[in-house]
């Protein structure tokens, strides 16, 4: 070895932040709505053997739940022959037990959910209904095949043409054909042709409405209906007549149909109004009750002449079973007491309504129980609670403030309906531009800005003063 090279062993500090897998696993199941973790437990009860599921206790037979498990459980002896099967598979295993707050008090009912058409299976069912050629129904199914979703064409008929090496004809006199077809609108390129074709399918390709999407469509969103009337040589009583039927037409021609089915909401807790006192509970008519399984319990117990390889099954088994437990319990204390604290923040508006919910943040929660913002995050993320004023997600009781004359806070939410109910109210042959609806809101002592005016009508999905205006017809 050459005299300069040396080899030498050191020791340096390093700080890191790891999580432990306990950790780990308790923020996923903090961050799973009630369903998703029906699915984990129900994963679990699966591959678990050392895991049953219980029929929840009566009245008279409920135990209080533990906040939480003891960390200060002995250490286990490394080695497998000495392993205490008694602390293990022991009676005080029962205290592992995830057990419901409430008695079930009716059966859950499966349901099974309905194995409608797709879009595709519907257009080609149509196709094949009519009398074509191998050639034009192979046209046919590439066509549809290329529709999206709303119901939109998404490439070019001299793209199909090209690619199926086709006369462009025959393209077009198929794509006509499948334009006809249920829902009305299907097969259209953009909107302009899908509104043209539902205008055609109600007799009215040669309407005032149809020659307005002709020779006005770059610029309904520009110009009123004087400009438009001026332009079309009509009255802007007619325009106006022509646009309501524009608007009572589908934007997406699939709007409605063929969507996939809305998830169900299950609020993760319950929240119940007791004499002045509110009590919180854990929903857990989803969440099946877990508990050590007896069986392996009672069968090593017997069996002195268990094999190592078993023996190193059932410790890891115990370990994750035990683990999982732990996680639970935790994830439902963590809930409890952040929503605890959601109520104590906005005490009126669980009196009195959502009219009187306060601007919060996240922070302040975190701050009152002690916890980091992100475990607030998780607790907040996707979930809902059932109060006396309705299911709401727990987002929605955290809101920024916008200032208020007196030097109170108002939330936006709130900014944002009395806004709806300003324009709701107008006169419909004046309506109010953005900076007049930042004058009404100031006069109540909401003061912002007229662009945040404008963004929070856009928001709302509420159109400019030119396009809410309306010409109202002279009484005689």
């Amino acid at each position: 070895m050459s005299p300069n090279l040396r080899q030498n062993i050191t020791l340096r500090p390093d700080q890191r932040l790891i999580l432990a897998p306990q950790l780990i696993q308790s923020l996923k199941m903090l961050q799973m709505p009630v369903l998703k973790l029906e699915q984990r437990l129900r994963h679990e009860l699966a591959t678990n053997p050392m895991l049953e599921e219980v029929e929840p206790a009566t009245e008279t037979e409920e135990e209080e739940l533990p906040q939480s498990l003891s960390d200060d459980d002995p250490e286990i002896d490394p080695k497998m022959d000495q392993i205490d099967w008694d602390y293990y598979l022991g009676d005080e295993a029962d205290d592992y037990t995830f057990s419901r707050m409430r008695e079930k008090t009716e059966e859950r009912q499966s349901q099974i959910p309905a194995t409608d058409k797709t879009l595709q299976e519907h257009l080609v069912e149509q196709l094949s209904f009519l009398k074509l050629s191998d050639e034009q129904m192979a046209v046919g199914e590439f066509i549809i095949g290329n529709i999206d979703e709303s119901g939109y064409l998404t490439c070019d008929k001299e793209e199909i043409a090209e690619i199926l090496k086709i006369d462009l004809g025959i393209v077009e006199e198929i794509l006509r054909t499948i334009q006809t077809f249920d829902p009305v609108g299907v097969g259209a390129r953009d909107l302009k042709e899908s509104l043209l074709i539902q205008l055609r399918e109600k007799g009215q390709e040669k309407s005032l409405a149809a020659r307005i999407l002709e020779e006005c469509y770059d610029c309904l969103d520009k110009k009123s209906h004087l400009q438009i009337a001026k332009k079309m040589s009509t009255t802007p009583e007619r325009v106006q007549e022509a646009m309501d039927v524009l608007k009572n037409l589908a934007p997406k021609p699939t709007l409605g149909r063929f969507d996939t089915a809305a998830t169900p909401i299950v609020p993760d807790l319950i929240v119940e109004q007791v004499g002045d006192e509110y009590i919180v509970a854990h929903n857990d008519r989803y969440v099946p009750t877990l508990r050590i399984n007896s069986q392996y319990r009672q069968l090593l117990r017997r069996n002195n002449g268990v094999k190592q390889e078993a023996k190193q099954y059932v410790r890891e088994k115990l370990d994750q079973a035990k683990s999982l437990l732990r996680a639970i319990n935790q994830r439902r204390s963590t809930m409890i007491n952040v929503m605890y604290a959601i109520i104590e923040e906005q005490r009126e508006f669980f009196d009195r309504g959502p009219d009187f919910l306060k601007p919060m943040i996240m922070e302040d929660i975190a701050q009152k129980v002690e916890m980091n913002v992100a475990t607030i995050a998780r607790v907040a993320k996707e979930k809902y609670v059932q109060t006396p004023q309705g299911v709401y997600e727990i987002k929605y009781f955290f809101n920024t403030g916008l200032p208020k004359e007196g030097g109170t806070q108002i939330v936006k939410r709130s900014v944002k309906q009395q806004l709806e109910s300003i324009v709701k109210n107008e006169d419909p042959a004046n309506p109010y531009s953005d900076q007049e609806l930042q004058r009404l809101l100031k006069e109540d002592g909401i003061s912002i800005a007229r662009r945040t005016v404008t963004k929070y009508r856009e928001e709302l999905k509420i159109l400019p003063a030119r396009f809410r205006k309306r010409v109202l017809k002279e009484k005689d």
